[in-house]
């Protein structure tokens, strides 16, 4: 059985701040953030929308994209998601 895809995902929350994070499913995630029982930043800034997810094979290229993602600039983190995934990444 081959193990479950993560998801690597960027939110718009309130006052237009983005959020990065990895789930097994964006939807459910989405609305435990919305809920308040994500995470402390989206607790302090509910989510909005979901701005793009990218699938990965596994949970430590999901964490490596993740890690990827939030070093860029706000700018380019839209566009990440419309780039290939790196080499042995997804």
């Amino acid at each position: 059985m081959n193990p479950p895809s993560y998801w690597l995902y960027l939110l718009e929350c309130e006052g237009g701040v983005y959020y990065a994070g990895i789930a097994l499913d964006v939807e459910q995630r989405f609305y435990r953030h919305l809920f308040g029982v994500g995470a402390k930043f989206t607790r302090a800034r509910p989510p909005v929308r979901v701005v793009a997810a990218r699938e990965y094979p596994n949970k430590s290229q999901a964490l490596r994209a993740e890690l990827q993602l939030k070093a860029l600039p706000r700018s380019a983190k839209v566009a990440f998601f419309s780039l290939p995934p790196a080499v042995g990444q997804g």
